[in-house]
């Protein structure tokens, strides 16, 4: 039996298609996509959630800073929007500017300010 003569529009799509799902196949095995499977598309730091339409603003944070140390299980990632990463970035910079190591290897410190520590005394003082 003889075969059909291809149609030129249809290997076209064809191809467009396999590239399409090659690309795919390579997107998947990046951190970014292994986190966004893992995680739910929400800040880790402000709480924003993301959806399909502003997931390009959500990235992956490296909590120990190195970008080679990605296990699968996701241990060394956390997803943060694109301000509350930078804020991290400067904070981490800043650390290390100033010649001091990050508390806790890189995760964010506690709070020390404290801005209703005399909120109790004010209010007695009013009565």
């Amino acid at each position: 039996m003889p075969s059909k003569p291809s149609q030129p529009g249809k290997d076209r799509l064809d191809r467009v298609v396999a590239e399409a799902r090659r690309n795919r196949e390579i997107r998947e095995k990046t951190y970014r996509e292994q986190a966004l499977k893992i995680y739910p598309w929400i800040c880790g730091r402000c709480a924003r959630e993301f959806t399909r339409a502003n997931l390009h603003l959500l990235t992956v944070h490296h909590r120990d800073h190195d970008h080679d140390n990605n296990p699968r299980d996701g241990s060394n990632w956390e997803l943060l929007c694109v301000y509350c990463h930078d804020n991290e970035h400067s904070r981490y910079l800043d650390e290390a500017g100033r010649g001091e190591a990050m508390p806790g290897g890189g995760q964010e410190s506690p709070a020390t300010y404290r801005p209703f520590a005399d909120l109790e005394t004010l209010l007695k003082g009013k009565k």
